[in-house]
């Protein structure tokens, strides 16, 4: 890592790096939680003192909380969950279900998702009645239990801590930090797309400026790619009137200075390529060679979100064997998308409808010998790391997307070096740009045509761009992600910090002031 962490670290997020499980006879089993967070921290625990505070999400996750002695446990961060490995202080949060339940699913995933990817029918949605109010004042509650739990865990006052607070789940936490402990280093980082303004205004006045004025509280706020900055500081100038210096990349609101990051996530390539080595994803290997045959594979690996995009995903596969029949019996679609947020039922409705799709596609071209389709609706990570060792196209096709790792990691473990059909909407395309052929992911047309291109491409190019896409998708792996946030943050620490007051600060309706912290612009 760039930065060497100096003082506690303390980790925010909804979803920690550890679940539980309750067996039969009623003992709790861990295990340890994937992703570059995951990753990140793995590399500071040991170097530095870290807290992971996060919500208990089932009631095994609840049990364990309860049974942890003042609700920490001690978690190992290697691989398997278990030794050896750099160990970890995880702090779980029982939050009362129904405000949990309001704040996550009324509030985060069924407002600031649709916000920020731009998914609302807006003939019929989204309304902001008086259900929607008891909804944002769970949400408060929710990033205040948040707020206390990382102000305690802090440690001593000047101890030099550093809060990293994580999603568009816990974008009020840094303000109400900050008025908790001015004395610590906060950043914020975004892991999905952000609206621009005329979008961003479908929010309520009040709930607009509050969710921004949430985020500058902290010190750095990151993205993971220069368009979501820019439409952040384009709505802090529109929503706010903050002073954004475009050139520095701050933002001056409330007497306090906010610095605004571009920090792209990359995989991990080593330890990705040898989970992929493993015997259960060789068992896979070989299932699905005996599903495929010796016909060009395509592959796809989504959630079963909206913003995925599924559905125009598929339309464009049937619109390929259509407009170039050449393919019909020569290429297999497999489409591992498994469920995601079944508690809604905008999900229910579009898991339906890629399963309604699916059918029709293979009604329509299948034959004794020929399945064009293979659709799993159930998540199954050795079966994904197999697709993407025999990938010869991976379809990557949001409407919107914060990242998408998906498409970092096919490129890195295809043996076939695959070629990679990526929505110009994701964030991953100002990276990929170069060696993906980007497709506008309504355009179903252009999707059938970029399919077609990348299985015709010829060995050369097919290698050229393969190994364009695996350089930058190993550019900066989580690590590295991790350690230029908390540079960020060292900057911030060195630049020192000096009491202001600033001439005035416009409240939220219905709010009263509170303790505020107030500092020049650096």
């Amino acid at each position: 890592m760039s930065a060497e962490p100096a003082g506690r670290v303390l980790i925010a997020s909804n979803r920690g790096p550890v679940s539980f499980t309750l067996g039969d006879d009623g003992r709790l089993t861990s295990r340890r939680g994937g992703g570059g967070m995951v990753s990140g921290l793995s590399a500071v625990a040991g170097r530095a003192e870290v807290l992971w505070v996060c919500a208990a999400l089932n009631d095994a996750d609840r049990a364990a909380a309860r049974a942890a002695p003042d609700g920490r446990l001690s978690v190992s961060l290697s691989a398997d969950g278990a030794g050896p490995g750099p160990e970890s202080m995880v702090r779980m949060l029982d939050i009362p279900a129904p405000v949990f339940d309001r704040a996550y699913n009324g509030v985060a995933n069924s407002t600031l998702w649709f916000i920020h990817h731009m998914l609302y029918d807006t003939p019929n949605q989204p309304l902001f009645g008086l259900a929607f109010r008891r909804e944002w004042e769970s949400f408060r509650a929710y990033n205040a239990a948040f707020a206390d739990a990382l102000a305690q865990g802090a440690g001593p006052r000047r101890a030099g801590a550093r809060a990293m607070v994580q999603d568009y789940h816990l974008t009020l936490v840094p303000r109400m930090l900050a008025e908790r402990r001015p004395d610590l280093a906060i950043a914020h980082f975004s892991h999905t797309p952000w609206a621009p303004p005329d979008y961003y205004a479908l929010l309520p006045d009040d709930v607009a400026r509050e969710v921004l004025e949430g985020i500058l509280g902290a010190d750095h706020a990151g993205f993971h790619a220069q368009r979501w900055a820019d439409a952040f500081l384009d709505c802090c100038a529109a929503v706010l009137g903050a002073h954004v210096d475009r050139a520095a990349r701050t933002v001056r609101h409330a007497g306090h200075t906010t610095t605004v990051g571009v920090h792209p996530l990359g995989v991990d390539a080593p330890p990705l390529r040898a989970r992929a080595a493993a015997d259960d994803v060789q068992a896979h290997v070989t299932a699905l060679t005996e599903v495929a045959g010796d016909r060009k594979l395509i592959v796809r690996i989504d959630r079963t979100e909206l913003s995925k995009n599924i559905v125009r995903g598929l339309a464009a596969y049937r619109e390929l064997l259509i407009t170039w029949p050449q393919w019909r019996g020569r290429v297999v679609h497999m489409a591992f998308a498994y469920p995601s947020r079944h508690d809604l039922p905008e999900y229910r409705e579009y898991t339906a409808s890629v399963q309604r799709m699916a059918r029709e596609i293979v009604d329509e071209f299948g034959t004794a010998d020929w399945d064009p389709l293979v659709l799993q609706v159930n998540d199954d990570y050795p079966r994904s790391l197999a697709a993407y060792r025999l990938a010869d196209v991976l379809l990557v096709n949001p409407v919107r997307d914060g990242m998408n790792l998906v498409a970092k990691e096919a490129p890195l473990l295809s043996e076939r070096g695959c070629a990679v059909v990526l929505s110009r909407e994701a964030g991953a395309a100002a990276e990929l740009g170069e060696g993906a052929l980007l497709v506008n992911p309504y355009d179903v047309s252009a999707t059938a045509q970029a399919l077609h291109e990348a299985l015709s491409m010829n060995a050369a190019e097919r290698k050229r761009r393969a190994t364009l896409l695996a350089q930058a998708s190993a550019a900066c792996p989580p690590d590295q992600w991790l350690a230029a946030q908390l540079g960020a943050l060292e900057t911030v620490t060195r630049a020192g910090r000096q009491p202001a007051r600033p001439a005035g600060r416009r409240l939220l309706p219905g709010r009263r002031p509170r303790g505020r912290r107030d500092r020049p612009a650096r």
